[in-house]
């Protein structure tokens, strides 16, 4: 099992910085997206310490990682080290106190033809299979919360108050932070888009299946996301990582 992948982050229209931070490890395996919160100097901060804490550790150079655990422990491992470290951090530089971050991570197994995704907050991780686009991933939100319930509806969540406060993220609880993890075969031909909700906040599903149902390259198609994004007034930061399995 072999694939290609190709990663992009922009600034937006409306935001005087970019928070957003990526993982893009083909050789490995694994890919990640991390919206940073709480103002440009802990956001940023928050998204680059998880994204450099779950690549330390998953490409096995941390000492401390030891024996490995199953793999989707292993995952979950990494990212509660990340939202201690951020922890951490914030206590020891007043001014980041606050300061965390989403993280959506995607680890392809070759062996078990298998990906595993774990997942915090409301970046999202979608798959592509045979021309019908999922949603793997579940919103950390209180606009999904209230879908859950019943009290929303679906087709009303996007741009709605609530789907912009999260439920969960790393960095903002002193408690270890609850992980989802997902699982599933991998096929030839398979495309998983990992992205920050600059993308999904102003995309819906269709706009997202008729980009990436084009037959080009990934780093086109990535070029192509952000700028249907940026159209739409771009109000947020875009980051977009693909990764097609090959046929």
């Amino acid at each position: 099992m072999r694939w290609d992948a190709a990663a992009i982050t922009d600034r937006g229209r409306r935001r005087p910085e970019n928070e957003d931070s990526f993982l893009l490890r083909p050789d490995l395996g694994l890919f990640a997206v991390a919206d940073g919160l709480g103002g440009h100097a802990g956001g940023e901060v928050a998204s680059g310490l998880a994204i450099e804490t779950v690549e330390r550790i998953l490409a096995g150079s941390d000492p401390a990682a030891g024996t490995q655990p199953p793999p989707g422990e292993r995952l979950r491992d990494a990212i509660l080290a990340a939202h201690r470290r951020i922890l951490e951090r914030a206590a020891d530089e007043p001014r980041l106190a606050g300061m965390g971050t989403t993280l959506t991570l995607l680890a392809l197994d070759p062996a078990e033809r298998a990906f595993r995704i774990a997942h915090v907050g409301d970046s999202r991780a979608y798959l592509l299979r045979d021309g019908a686009l999922s949603l793997l991933t579940t919103d950390h939100t209180l606009a999904q919360d209230q879908i859950a319930r019943g009290r929303l509806d679906p087709a009303h969540a996007r741009g709605h108050p609530l789907s912009h406060i999260l439920t969960r993220a790393l960095g903002t609880a002193e408690e270890d932070v609850e992980v989802d993890l997902i699982q599933g075969e991998v096929r030839a031909a398979d495309l998983f888009l990992l992205c920050s909700d600059g993308l999904t906040g102003v995309l819906d599903d269709d706009d997202l299946r008729a980009i990436l149902g084009g037959a080009l390259a990934l780093e086109t198609l990535a070029a192509q996301l952000v700028e249907a994004a940026n159209l739409r007034g771009g109000p947020d930061n875009i980051t977009a990582v693909l990764v097609r399995v090959e046929a």
